[in-house]
């Protein structure tokens, strides 16, 4: 047992580390040196299967107890044989303190969990069978208008796509599928000493249980190459910014002949100069003189399906919205279409020549209370704070 290295040593960590540090350390260094990512390098093989058997001691707490107290002589059949009367339970009854850590070649708690939970290799998935590709996301910047009308888009980006050389199989023409030497078929090995074992996905098949003879050289037997893709995507009326659609089965190619991924389009509705969303409504601002506000009459404004009048009274007040029904954005799920809310603005003159000036002068003196009563009853209320 002198051989061994601490297993604290073997993952980088401190003996009082916390029970998610060492699952970090351990995820770490187990995408570090995956017989996958080194291929033909026993060194990084051996410090694999060292890493699971670390793992598995230090990961599960009555192990780890017994590891602290003892160290590597708490899993050696002849540091039992020297326990004494440390195994001796309440009433004189014997009691075996290397029971716990027993587990037959096939049982649960060794590395192969949470090889599993991180590299997905676990369960019924573990075979040499076709695999389903990846989901994938994009990004897809749209205007306004399109969000509000619906449109139709084409996107270019790179993916997996299914290897032409060997038509996704992963195989060289002619090529078997063999079952593996290591495994001889079970798709894990068992390492270990004593009283306890471990059980990890093979190395040398990656828990598939079988490889092929002659690999396409192309893909490398993955069954898919990166290319470029095009899909054609159909945004309906009335999406918003952060709306996600799926394009079905638009996604990764599978590994093997395995059937493809997801395609999830993430919209990014760009700002408009004109208008603002609000649900289902629009809101518009339009400007209108103050002799348009002061007489009234018609304004042209603009929607996002044309231009339409609306009539100004006498007397419009800056802020007054005007509500055109019908004009806003359909809803999603009922069909319903929401408003366009104008609001006006009076604009006050910044530039007058001699003549407008002295219209407006006149206009003043022309003008007594009952043209401003605003005004007036504002002045009245205040008329505390002026004396």
């Amino acid at each position: 047992m002198a051989s061994k290295r601490d297993y604290y040593e073997v993952l980088g960590l401190a003996k009082g580390a916390s029970d998610d540090e060492i699952k970090k350390a351990y995820r770490k260094l187990a995408v570090k040196y995956h017989p996958d990512k080194n291929p033909g390098d026993k060194a990084a093989e051996e410090k694999f299967k060292e890493l699971g058997e670390a793992y598995g001691v230090l990961s599960d707490a009555d192990k780890r107890a017994a590891y602290d107290q003892y160290g590597h002589a708490a899993f050696d059949p002849r540091a039992r044989a020297g326990a004494g009367g440390a195994g001796r339970g309440r009433g004189g009854v014997d009691i075996d303190p290397f029971e716990i850590f027993r587990q037959a070649a096939g049982g649960a708690g060794g590395a192969g969990g949470i090889f599993e939970s991180l590299f997905g290799m676990g369960g019924e998935e573990e075979t040499g069978g076709p695999q389903r590709g990846e989901n994938l996301q994009y990004t897809l910047g749209i205007t306004l208008e399109e969000a509000v009308q619906g449109v139709e888009k084409e996107i270019r980006f790179d993916r997996m796509g299914k290897c032409g050389a060997c038509e996704g199989s992963g195989a060289e023409k002619g090529s078997r599928v063999v079952q593996c030497r290591t495994c001889h078929g079970r798709g894990r090995v068992v390492t270990g000493n004593g009283f306890i074992s471990f059980q990890q996905p093979c190395p040398r098949c990656s828990g598939r249980g079988e490889m092929i003879e002659h690999p396409c050289r192309q893909c490398r037997g993955e069954g898919r190459v990166q290319q470029p893709a095009t899909v054609r995507l159909r945004i309906p009326a009335g999406v918003d910014d952060g709306s996600r659609l799926r394009s079905s089965g638009q996604g990764a190619a599978g590994f093997r002949g395995g059937p493809s991924g997801d395609l999830y389009v993430v919209l990014r509705v760009q700002e408009h100069d004109l208008f603002k969303r609000d649900g289902d409504d629009l809101l518009c601002e339009v400007p209108i003189s103050f002799v348009q506000a002061a007489l009234g009459g018609e304004v042209d404004v603009p929607t996002l399906t044309g231009k339409a009048r609306i009539v100004i009274p006498a007397g419009t007040q800056p802020g007054h919205l005007f509500r055109l029904k019908g004009r806003g954005v359909k809803n999603l799920q009922d069909g319903s279409v929401g408003d366009l809310h104008v609001r006006v603005t009076v604009e006050v003159p910044t530039k007058l020549n001699a003549m407008q000036k002295a219209k407006l002068e006149e206009f003043g003196k022309l003008c007594d209370e009952s043209v401003n009563p605003r005004a007036k009853g504002f002045f009245d209320r205040a008329k505390e704070f002026f004396t």
